[in-house]
């Protein structure tokens, strides 16, 4: 579903990427770990087409993502740091304007309730505006845009940061659905807790390489922490 074959990129002399391999299946949660300037964020913008790869190829479902960019995206679903809703908007508001944009058509104000519920937001807060929101219940009206979407690959860039170890356990249920569902989901952060408790594979990132790419029923925590700050070393 998401793949890639000696990804490469370069900002002037410097290699933010260097030949990264990577299958992500449906319904895989692939967490990759690294520190910033690791490339996790470029490989993320290449797989958007927001950055053009240097040399090498990435698909999302079978669609070269550099030959193919508009057909690419229809099957993707992107969810940042920082989730960016219009404010002024309510939650159901601005579900509705991104998923017509996404599929061409409007959903009923049922089917926009049901998204949203099953996205956990709760009911009552579907009609507030969204600049009352907190980072977790932005992040769930971005998941129920990609359920509108029916999005076959999910993008995530740190989104369990600055969330509450409550807020984090609710997204992480919310990936669960989701690779219940069949979507292959990639996710970039520096947690290792929760990509431990999240992923179902764990790759590590130094230099623009994946050094390690690892089940996580394979290792524990106190493992994988040994492993990340060891290769952080190397």
């Amino acid at each position: 579903m998401i793949k890639t074959r000696g990804l490469t990129k370069f900002f002037g002399n410097h290699r933010a990427l260097d030949s990264v391999d990577l299958d992500i299946a449906p319904g895989d949660i692939y967490c990759l770990l690294g520190a910033n300037g690791a490339g996790k964020t470029t490989l993320i913008n290449i797989l958007l087409d927001f950055l053009p790869a240097s040399s090498g190829k990435a698909w999302i479902n079978s669609l070269d993502v550099g030959e193919q960019p508009l057909e690419s995206k229809k099957h993707i679903a992107y969810i940042p740091e920082q989730v960016m809703l219009y404010g002024t908007m309510s939650g159901i508001e601005n579900l509705d304007y991104f998923s017509t944009l996404a599929i061409r058509r409007r959903l009923g104000r049922a089917r926009l309730s049901e998204l949203l519920a099953e996205a956990g937001l709760d009911p009552g807060a579907a009609d507030r505006r969204v600049s009352t929101y907190s980072k977790g219940m932005r992040q769930k009206v971005g998941v129920a845009i990609a359920f509108a979407k029916e999005a076959k690959a999910l993008l995530l860039d740190e989104p369990t940061s600055g969330l509450d170890p409550r807020a984090a356990n609710e997204f992480s249920r919310l990936l669960e659905t989701a690779s219940n569902r069949g979507v292959a989901i990639l996710m970039a952060t520096h947690d290792l807790f929760h990509a431990k408790q999240i992923g179902k594979r764990i790759g590590i990132a130094r230099g623009g390489k994946i050094v390690a790419d690892l089940r996580a029923k394979d290792i524990g925590h106190a493992d994988l922490e040994a492993l990340y700050l060891d290769l952080m070393r190397a």
